[in-house]
């Protein structure tokens, strides 16, 4: 599967495998690099990643999974390094699958702990009828109530509100993320999963939402754009 569906320069992040002693993947760390070469579905070449002009010497027999950004979308598996080299002044992971490669699952989308603004309603009538045809188009100037993201993931947000909404409705929301550097405002149509009070916050409640009309362009920015703050606060962390 990973010569049909991985080709050489696509992006692809390396998270460590390794806990720490109490079992906290707290530890964990990423690394983003690029694929070299696809030789085969048994072996793969990915360039060895950097922090600034630094190389991230992985070590061999070391276990990762690998998240490949691909044209037909997000690919996972587990690998192992089996050796390492320098050829044409470029150094290489030569590395084996130990999993299968699959299309990320929604459930599996890494959350983000965040502080973000949002706008939301419910879908009017027609809104509702036109998105059983994959028609929908948001109606504009609606009143929009406000509220608070407090995690978000490619496959949906956590959000904080002094309003409810009741399981299964579904709702518009807008919000907007810093995207290579500018601002992109984005709107989607989602569905509540759940919904339940704020303990000791009386007339506050936490509502769970899962994306419903998002295209993979966007999903795909926001999981860059998490990558991306994940990075900023390691940096932060390590006073880089």
């Amino acid at each position: 599967m990973l010569t049909r569906y991985v080709k050489p320069g696509e992006k692809v992040e390396l998270q460590t495998m390794e806990r720490s002693i109490l079992g906290s993947v707290s530890d964990k760390k990423a690394y983003t690099s690029k694929v070299y070469d696809v030789i085969s579905d048994e072996q793969i070449e990915i360039l060895m990643p950097m922090e600034k002009t630094k190389l991230i010497l992985l070590p061999v027999d070391g276990e990762y999974d690998v998240c490949f950004y691909t044209k037909q979308g997000l690919f996972q598996c587990y690998v192992r390094i089996i050796d390492r080299y320098k050829s044409d002044n470029t150094f290489i992971l030569l590395c084996e699958p130990t999993s299968n490669l699959r299309k990320y699952q929604r459930r599996e989308y890494y959350r983000f702990s965040c502080i973000l603004n949002m706008d939301s309603r419910e879908l009017v009538e027609e809104e509702l009828e036109a998105m059983e045809k994959n028609e929908l188009v948001f109606q504009p100037g609606l009143p929009l109530q406000k509220s608070v993201i407090v995690d978000i993931s490619g496959g949906g947000v956590r959000f904080v509100s002094n309003y409810r909404y009741e399981k299964e409705t579904i709702i518009y929301l807008t919000y907007k993320l810093m995207i290579a550097g500018k601002e992109k405002t984005y709107e989607i149509a989602g569905k509540i999963l759940a919904s339940k009070p704020i303990e000791n916050r009386p007339g506050e409640f936490e509502h769970r939402l899962q994306y419903m009309n998002i295209n993979n362009m966007e999903r795909e920015e926001i999981i860059r754009y998490i990558f991306e703050e994940e990075r900023k606060n390691r940096r932060k962390e390590n006073g880089m």
